[in-house]
C-alpha cells in the first residue's frame, strides 16, 4: 500500500512538472519552485501513509497473544507452587504479609531466629511443630517466601508489558478492558492469598482441628487463580489461532454448547480439589472404587444442617471429588466421540484426541493418589494434570469458536 501510494505521487508529480517545464523553461527560478514542490508533495505523501498503517494489526496481535500465553504459563507455576507449598504444610510460615520488605529472605542467624520467633508465637507451631528447629523451619519458609515471590512475578509480568503496549498503541479498545481487568485481577489475588493465609493464624480456642488455612478461602484463592489463567490463555488463543470457517449446521453449534459445558465440568472438578486439599480429606477413605467397604459412606451427611457436608465434611467433599473426577471423564469421552460424526479442522482434532487422554491419565493419577495416602510428588502431579486438562478445555473452545464477524 506503501508503495503504491508513493508510486502514484511521484508519476502524478513528474506529469506535473513536465507539464508546466515548458512554460518554465525560460524562468530558472520557477523551474526550481516547481522540483521543490514536486520533492515536498512527495514527502508529505509519504508522511500521511506511512501514518495510516494500522496499529493494532495482525503482527502487535500476535505479540500480545504470545505474552499472554507467558503470563498464563507463570500463573500455572503459581498454582503448581502454591499445592506443593500446602503440601508440604509451609504455607503458615511467614506470619506477616510486606510487599517490598519481605522480598528479601533473613541472611544472618539473629535474623533468621527473630523470623522463628514470630512464628512460634502462632497456633501452627504451638499444636503442631512445637519440636521443630530451625534448619527444618528454614525450608517451610523458603517454601512460602518462593510462593509469594513468584507471585510478584507474576504481576511484574502483567503490568510492565501492559503499560508500554498501551504506550504503543498495541490494544484495541476491548482489548483495553480485557487486559485491565487481568491486572486487576492479579492486584486481588495478592490480597486474597494473603486474607487466606491469615485464616490459619488465628486462634481458635473452642476448635479442636489441626490449625490450617480455611478452605473455603483456599477454594477462593485457587478458584481466582484458575479464573486469571483461563481468561489469559483464552485471551492469548484467539490472539495467535485464527478462527476457523467452520459451518454453522446444527451438530457443530451442539458440539460447540457440549464443548462449553464440558470445560465448565473440568473447573468445577478442579475447584472442589481445593476443599479436599483444605480439609485432608484425601486421608479419609484411601481406597477405589469403594470408600472403606460401602460404596455409600454412612457418615456421607453427618453433619447439620445438610448443605454443611458439601463444604466442611471430609468425607462428602472426597465423594463429591470422586464423582465430579468420573463425571468429568464421562463427558470428554462423550465429546471426543461426538466429534468423530463430523469433519473438523485438523487442530480441533488434534485438541479434543488430547483432551481425551489427558482426562485419562488424570483419572488414573487421582486414583493413584489416594490410593498412596497422598504421596506429595503424586499428589503435586495430580493438581498440575488438572490445570493441563483445563487448558486442553480451553483450547478445544478456541478451536470451535465462530469466526468474529
Amino acid at each position: 500500500m506503501l508503495l503504491s501510494s508513493l508510486r502514484t505521487t511521484i508519476l502524478y508529480g513528474c506529469r506535473n512538472a513536465r507539464e508546466t517545464f515548458h512554460y518554465s523553461s525560460r524562468s530558472p527560478h520557477l523551474r526550481q519552485w516547481f522540483v521543490n514542490r514536486c520533492r515536498r508533495t512527495i514527502t508529505a505523501e509519504a508522511g500521511a501513509t506511512a501514518g495510516t498503517s494500522a496499529v493494532p494489526n495482525t503482527a502487535t496481535n500476535r505479540i500480545v497473544g504470545r505474552w499472554l500465553l507467558g503470563c498464563s504459563g507463570l500463573v500455572v507455576g503459581a498454582i503448581v507452587l502454591g499445592g506443593v507449598t500446602r503440601l508440604t504444610e509451609s504455607g503458615l510460615s511467614m506470619v506477616d504479609w510486606h510487599l517490598v520488605r519481605e522480598m528479601k529472605p533473613p541472611r544472618s542467624q539473629a535474623e533468621w531466629e527473630a523470623e522463628f520467633s514470630k512464628y512460634q508465637q502462632f497456633p501452627e507451631f504451638k499444636i503442631m511443630n512445637h519440636e521443630m528447629t530451625l534448619p527444618e523451619f528454614k525450608f517451610i519458609f523458603y517454601m512460602e517466601w518462593g510462593h509469594r515471590m513468584w507471585g510478584r512475578l507474576v504481576g511484574i509480568a502483567y503490568i510492565l508489558p501492559t503499560i508500554y503496549f498501551w504506550k504503543k498503541g498495541y490494544f484495541s479498545r476491548s482489548m483495553k478492558g480485557k487486559v485491565l481487568g487481568l491486572c486487576g485481577f492479579v492486584f486481588f489475588q495478592g490480597l486474597l492469598g494473603w486474607y487466606m493465609v491469615k485464616s490459619g493464624l488465628e486462634e481458635k480456642p473452642e476448635s479442636h482441628d489441626i490449625p490450617r488455612v480455611s478452605q473455603y478461602r483456599l477454594s477462593a484463592h485457587l478458584g481466582s487463580a484458575l479464573l486469571l489463567y483461563c481468561a489469559s490463555l483464552w485471551i492469548g488463543l484467539t490472539q495467535l489461532l485464527p478462527a476457523h470457517k467452520l459451518a454453522e449446521t446444527k451438530h457443530i453449534m451442539q458440539l460447540r454448547r457440549y464443548a462449553r459445558g464440558t470445560a465448565g465440568l473440568v473447573f468445577l472438578t478442579a475447584l472442589s480439589g481445593a476443599f479436599v486439599a483444605g480439609l485432608d480429606a484425601g486421608l479419609v477413605y484411601n481406597s477405589f472404587p469403594k470408600m472403606g467397604d460401602r460404596w455409600i459412606p454412612d457418615d456421607l451427611l453427618a453433619f447439620s444442617p445438610t448443605l454443611k457436608n458439601f463444604f466442611e465434611n471430609p468425607t462428602t467433599v472426597q465423594f463429591d471429588h470422586r464423582i465430579l473426577g468420573i463425571s468429568s471423564l464421562a463427558a470428554i469421552t462423550g465429546l471426543y466421540l461426538f466429534s468423530r460424526r463430523m469433519l473438523l479442522p485438523r487442530r480441533a482434532k488434534i485438541a479434543l484426541s488430547l483432551l481425551a487422554a489427558a482426562a485419562c491419565g488424570q483419572v488414573v493419577l487421582g486414583i493413584s493418589t489416594l490410593l498412596l495416602y497422598v504421596p506429595t510428588p503424586l499428589a503435586a502431579t495430580h493438581q498440575s494434570g488438572s490445570v493441563a486438562l483445563l487448558s486442553l478445555a480451553i483450547w478445544v473452545l478456541a478451536e470451535l469458536r465462530k469466526m468474529p464477524k
